[in-house]
């Protein structure tokens, strides 16, 4: 294990000197351009369809060559990963990804890898990536919230930009990140706020970590969570991920949620409370039995910001419950399908919420 760590160390010394003198030389970074599809490459009937548009139209190459200041900034390169509306993203779809980030991180040829996405499940992607990819080589997720045919399509800047970062030394190091709007946020931390403005992108509760100013990343912040090469979990032998689901709480909810959700299998329960992740009396006696089959539950909140106590508005340690720390419940199913291909154990499942 020391040996291995010395060797990766290692190796990260050698990168950071590589891409110094690279920088130091004035040599352009290698970018590689992952399109999936999403609003950044939709059209619209008009130019002035902001609404009803059709996602996923444009292919990698028109996106790239509808920046032509791109090559001020970057070597460029583009791959047709998938062509979706990000709604329909799957597991199976960050799967491929995941893989494919990371065979193209180990080429020494590569600085940087920024992935076009429709910005309905951006921020879970991003965090899935957040937790999987093994290299400190910058990787950023960008999106649209206009389609490339609107008047004031916000794609080709925050294409610019996201190329900007990931081929920067600045980013080395800082997770994930999705750059939009001008803004530089960590993939655990960022949410979609609003259904259609451009600056639906925030960190509102921990804040962002940087902005894109006159070409150029500025950072303020990095997250303290544990992240990319940082993380125990590996997808490189995974084909498929454990089903988790989540069961939503609002007044009068009851437990046919739960109750379906487990009979279909699901080996992991988000339970998304309402306040501090309460559990409504009509669903706690659904909860404790799918715990005593074998499902883990995690306590999360439909608030969107703030912790979820241990032990707050439940027994968890009674009820061998998990709690979601942060993470909204959408992240906190990210994290636990991943915490499900290393242990069934609650007690190290809550470490790896603490942890991530």
């Amino acid at each position: 294990m020391f040996l291995k760590f010395i060797r990766t160390c290692f190796a990260l010394f050698l990168f950071t000197l590589c891409a110094a003198a690279a920088h130091a030389a004035g040599r352009l970074p290698n970018v590689v351009i992952l399109a999936t599809g999403g609003t950044i490459a939709g059209t619209g009937a008009t130019s002035t369809t902001t609404v009803g548009y059709t996602a996923a139209k444009v292919g990698v190459d028109d996106l790239i060559k509808a920046v032509p200041e791109l090559k001020q900034v970057a070597h460029v390169t583009g791959e047709q990963v998938f062509q979706i509306a990000s709604e329909n993203m799957s597991n199976e779809h960050w799967l491929t990804l995941a893989k494919r980030v990371n065979t193209l991180l180990a080429r020494p040829d590569v600085d940087g890898v920024v992935i076009t996405h429709g910005t309905d499940t951006i921020e879970e992607t991003a965090y899935f990536l957040d937790l999987v990819v093994k290299s400190r080589k910058p990787v950023v997720v960008v999106g649209a919230m206009r389609p490339s045919t609107a008047i004031s399509a916000d794609g080709p800047i925050n294409l610019y930009n996201a190329v900007l970062v990931a081929g920067s030394q600045e980013a080395v190091g800082k997770g994930v990140l999705v750059v939009m709007n001008d803004q530089i946020n960590a993939a655990r931390d960022v949410s979609k706020t609003n259904t259609t403005t451009t600056d639906t992108f925030k960190a509102t509760e921990l804040g962002l970590l940087g902005y894109v100013v006159g070409n150029q990343p500025h950072f303020y912040r990095a997250s303290t969570r544990k992240h990319t090469v940082d993380t125990e979990f590996d997808v490189s032998n995974l084909t498929s991920l454990p089903q988790v689901d989540i069961a939503y709480t609002y007044a009068n909810v009851g437990p046919t949620a739960v109750n379906a959700l487990v009979a279909a299998g699901a080996k992991g329960l988000i339970h998304a409370g309402v306040g501090d992740g309460s559990l409504p009396i009509k669903v706690r006696p659904a909860l404790s039995a799918a715990r005593e089959k074998g499902v883990i539950i995690v306590r999360a909140s439909r608030v969107g910001q703030g912790i979820v106590a241990r032990n707050g508005e439940a027994n968890d340690d009674q009820l061998d419950f998990v709690v979601a720390d942060t993470l909204n419940p959408q992240k906190a199913r990210i994290l636990l399908m991943l915490a499900l291909t290393k242990t069934n154990d609650t007690k190290e499942i809550q470490r790896m919420f603490y942890t991530y």
